[in-house]
């Protein structure tokens, strides 16, 4: 229900002067398009963020440690 309204408030606002049932028409494919294409949309946005959040806490790469900071191995 929440969708139709939605759908009726952006068809009347794209039809503008000229609404009537270009605007009605409007309104029903951008409802159509946004509950068939915005659940996929948002699924991959919601798993790039996470994957992007796991990234940045893992650190990105592996620590690098200067040749000096590492014990040698005493001579034989």
């Amino acid at each position: 229900m929440l969708g139709k309204i939605a759908g009726a408030l952006i068809g009347n606002r794209i039809a503008g002067r000229h609404s009537g049932a270009k605007g009605a028409l409007i309104g029903a494919g951008v409802a159509a398009i946004a509950r068939r294409g915005l659940g996929p949309l948002g699924l991959a946005l919601a798993l790039g963020y996470g994957a992007k959040k796991l990234y940045d806490r893992r650190g990105g790469r592996a620590p690098v440690y200067p040749s000096d900071a590492a014990p040698s191995s005493p001579p034989a």
